[in-house]
């Protein structure tokens, strides 16, 4: 039976995270899932799996009542669908960030730049001087990326600091990026924003969003988008690629 894959995460101070490990393992545990949470102070980030019904139950209760009260409301989450297991365990984590950026020293809730809707992106990629960004590691971009994106050609989030460090903001008025699934952005937009760049746009819900809402006929994506579970890459409307093996992924 097909499994359905929730890819989350959503920015919100959590100053409690080292005692919400444990009820956020057995709420894991209690409806049966699998995969990988991240908690930190800034909020929380990963991807699970399980039967439809468990994933349906599972982020119900994240979103209200123990315990996070509403303070998961509306978060950033996206479906997919699954053959096999992509997870072999479930792993509920503490770290500093939800998302390996610079310590938590940039606050993606304080302002991130301007989201946009995957059906208003193909308009946005047609504006003149626009700085496209791919956020992701080189080797997810060499998977598949939007024409004209530039690859910062980085093997970790945190070098990504570097290269906007390398940028002049006047050079560039208008930036716009993207990730997965939207998380990296947020991060990112932040920094630039704190270092100059006035103004700074990212696809709302990454390109797991994009590929799901915009018909494949006025899909500008190319190639796969690389996904960190065990079916590896997914293509237009989230259908899972299975014909790139993990070791070329590197």
């Amino acid at each position: 039976m097909p499994l359905t894959v929730a890819a989350l995460y959503k920015f919100v101070a959590l100053p409690d995270v080292a005692a919400l490990q444990a009820p956020l393992q057995a709420l894991c545990e209690g409806f049966g899932i699998t995969g990988t949470l991240l908690l930190a102070p800034e909020g929380l980030n990963g991807t699970v799996a399980g039967s439809a019904e468990a994933i349906a139950g599972f982020l119900a209760a994240l979103q209200a009542g123990p315990p996070f009260g509403d303070r998961l409301h509306g978060l950033e989450c996206k479906l997919s669908r699954a053959e096999a297991p992509p997870f072999r365990q479930l792993k509920v984590r503490v770290k500093r960030e939800i998302v390996t950026f610079d310590d938590g020293a940039t606050d993606a809730a304080a302002g991130a730049g301007t989201p946009v809707a995957p059906e208003a992106w193909n308009a946005l990629l047609d504006t003149p001087g626009l700085l496209l960004i791919d956020t992701r590691n080189a080797f997810e971009v060499a998977l598949g990326s939007f024409p004209g994106a530039v690859d910062p050609g980085i093997t970790r989030f945190s070098a990504f600091r570097d290269y906007v460090d390398g940028l002049d903001p006047a050079a560039h008025p208008r930036v716009a990026m993207f990730c997965t699934g939207g998380i990296r952005c947020e991060k990112a937009g932040a920094y630039m924003r704190a270092k100059g760049f006035a103004d700074v746009r990212h696809l709302a819900g990454g390109i797991l969003r994009y590929l799901e809402t915009v018909p494949e006929a006025e899909n500008r994506w190319t190639g796969d988008c690389f996904v960190f579970d065990g079916r590896i890459a997914l293509g237009p409307a989230l259908v899972e690629r299975p014909d790139h093996a993990p070791e070329t992924l590197r």
